[in-house]
């Protein structure tokens, strides 16, 4: 009899090692062995040394280093992010707790009156009595088929998952952050050009005004050289508009209003970063999407055997003990009870409830994995995207770059012809104007090509080590 009643313990020992989900492998992406945009790059490791997500010091800039050093603190995207992660742990925590007995305490003091016709009432039976208890309960639910282990596995996944979320999101607003900055950057390149535009412009004004004055020139040239003064002038007031909506981004980026924040107009510095595209398969390990994106297939798949593990018989262990009595003397062997066995619980009919939550977990690791291709191929997309970016508007900078010399020596030309009484005005004005656009040309490539490095990094997961 004492064997026997030992044989429930048993069979749980040697069950509980069961573990219905399915073995796990992420799922399987075709990687290539070389980024098809690569172009000309060469293996490097210009950022090893360098602390997770610090990637902006390669830009070498310190009011952009500033900036990006107070966004952990003050962006309210990356506190929800954060507190995610927070909920994440806890329901881990959560299922974690499962593995564990659970113990309660408790207690009650009543008086109760009993009714005098209740029926099959004793005689002798008092009216009113006392009910007092002290108890201590234990519970313990046997994991034979595995279904607490996958919860906890699960949780844990799910966690992880939410860690690499907040990584993406650090990642993606310091981006941003760097992004906005670069463009505020191109624009007061932009306003000292056309302030400078603007002041030669008004020098080309005076000298057809007294060349009209000497009879020499003709009034129509001194309408176009208002023109285009007038021109540029509005052109300065809209850079203007525009640096001032870009601060304002930049100060929400940083939890402020527009009102907190003025970041002084300054002459770029910036330094166009040496970035190695690496391996693809280096890829998987570096996005913190991609990863997020796999941690959720492993919870997919740690949910299919907790669905599978319902089918099964579920053990309990259960104790209850304690001190009962009528009265408020408590303590004593006589007032003491207990009770302690085992639980068994078996699903006979369910209505085909089970088989739809198996269905459901199949179909969530389906949609998880998709999820994660689908991850991964985008990754890929952003990364081959930037390296083309970089390299042709490296190729297009150059040739920019030449325009511009070439423009500059047709804008003196014409000058010099002008004043001599050689050309007309038109030609002057005409020089003027594809002089001021091959320079703003020029500053908006070297933007997009700053950006385009920002757009890399954030395409490769942000380091290097």
């Amino acid at each position: 009899m004492r064997a026997a009643s030992f044989l429930p313990l048993i069979l749980a020992t040697a069950l509980a090692g069961c573990d219905l989900a399915p073995d796990y492998h992420p799922p399987v992406v075709t990687v290539t062995d070389a980024f098809k945009e690569a172009g000309p790059w060469h293996a490097a490791d210009p950022a090893d040394a360098a602390p997770r997500g610090d990637w902006w010091t390669l830009f070498r800039d310190p009011t952009m280093d500033r900036l990006e050093a107070s966004l952990d603190s003050t962006n309210p995207d990356l506190a929800a992010a954060l507190a995610r992660y927070d909920e994440a742990r806890a329901f881990a925590n959560q299922a974690k707790s499962g593995l564990f007995p659970e113990i309660d305490a408790g207690g009650s003091s009543t008086v109760n009156r009993e009714s005098a016709t209740r029926p099959l009432r004793g005689n002798g039976q008092p009216n009113q009595y006392g009910a007092n208890q002290l108890d201590v309960e234990a519970g313990y639910e046997v994991d034979l088929w595995g279904a607490v282990r996958n919860r906890v596995a699960a949780g844990r996944a799910q966690a992880q998952a939410s860690a690499a979320d907040v990584a993406a999101v650090k990642l993606s607003l310091s981006a941003e952050l760097a992004a906005d900055y670069l463009t505020l950057r191109g624009l007061d390149s932009d306003a000292n050009l056309l302030a400078d535009t603007v002041a030669n412009y008004q020098k080309a004004r005076d000298l057809t005004q007294t060349l009209f004055q000497g009879a020499v020139a003709a009034g129509m040239d001194v309408s176009r050289a208002e023109t285009q003064l007038a021109l540029a002038r509005a052109q300065l007031s809209d850079i203007e508009g525009r640096r001032a909506l870009i601060e304002h981004a930049i100060a929400a980026l940083l939890g402020k209003t527009p009102a907190e924040l003025t970041i002084p107009p300054a002459t770029p510095t910036e330094a166009l970063p040496d970035l190695p595209a690496g391996l693809p398969s280096e890829l998987l390990q570096r996005r913190p999407d991609i990863a997020a994106a796999e941690r959720r297939v492993a919870a997919a798949n740690a949910g299919i055997g907790v669905a599978k593990a319902a089918f099964y018989p579920s053990l309990s262990l259960g104790l209850l003990g304690g001190e009962q009595s009528t009265n408020a003397t408590l303590i004593g062997l006589p007032n003491s009870f207990w009770t302690l066995g085992p639980g068994v619980s078996l699903p006979l009919f369910t209505g085909g409830r089970l088989e739809a939550q198996e269905d459901l977990a199949y179909a969530a690791f389906h949609e998880a994995g998709e999820a994660y291709r689908s991850t991964v191929l985008h990754a890929f997309q952003d990364v081959e995207d930037n390296l083309a970016l970089i390299k042709w508007l490296g190729t297009e900078a150059g040739d920019v770059d030449s325009g511009v010399s070439q423009s500059e020596r047709t804008l003196s030309i014409a000058l010099t012809l002008y004043r001599e009484g050689a050309a007309s005005y038109l030609e002057v004005v005409t020089a003027q104007t594809t002089y001021l656009q091959t320079q703003l040309t020029s500053i908006d490539l070297r933007t997009r090509r700053l950006q385009a490095d920002v757009g890399l990094i954030r395409a490769l997961g942000g380091s290097w080590g």
